[in-house]
């Protein structure tokens, strides 16, 4: 296992594989999604998703970390991200639940990088998992919201909801209102 700056280079190349696999998915899902809701979501957090893989791949340049070796762990992260996408390509839910896996594995690095930057004083590194981090868990809390009405929509045995307010997400005493008879 590589240590030191390499060890760093190494890490940051995943990030941005990983991460460029979550904003390849939510651009796709844009597209693909049957149910409004959805397709808003994505097209909500799209531009913040790419601001993120931008700060991530200037940071990964700053390194001086090697491009071939981003570019082959991108390879394999995205034909995963790929699979995964066409085994839910007929569910926005299947598909939503997807992307908030990827979203919360992206958290994750991203709360790593604030904390090691924080540990080894590398205030780049902190700054750019803070802001990642915050952006992630502002998607995920969203996407969470949504995941959890499409499914006591499905369970109920209904198509989705029309006209939700907030992107179709119910509010707290409408969700205390509605209990799912299963």
């Amino acid at each position: 296992m590589e240590k030191g700056l390499d060890f760093l280079k190494s890490q940051v190349n995943n990030a941005v594989a990983q991460h460029g696999a979550l904003v390849d998915a939510l651009k796709t899902h844009e597209e693909q999604a049957d149910d409004p809701r959805y397709r808003d979501l994505c097209s909500r957090y799209i531009p913040q998703m790419q601001e993120h893989q931008r700060m991530l791949e200037d940071y990964q340049q700053r390194l001086g970390a090697g491009q071939g070796v981003a570019k082959k762990a991108m390879s394999a992260v995205a034909s995963t991200a790929r699979d995964l996408a066409d085994a839910a390509r007929d569910s926005d839910f299947l598909r939503l639940v997807n992307d908030i896996v990827m979203a919360r594995q992206s958290e994750d690095t991203f709360r790593t990088f604030r904390e090691a930057g924080k540990m080894l004083g590398n205030e780049e590194l902190q700054r750019l998992g803070e802001v990642g981090e915050r952006g992630h868990d502002d998607y995920a809390r969203d996407a969470n919201q949504l995941v959890q009405t499409l499914f006591v929509e499905l369970a109920r045995g209904g198509a989705p909801a029309e006209g939700r307010a907030a992107a179709g997400v119910e509010t707290r005493s409408r969700r205390s209102e509605t209990r799912p008879e299963l």
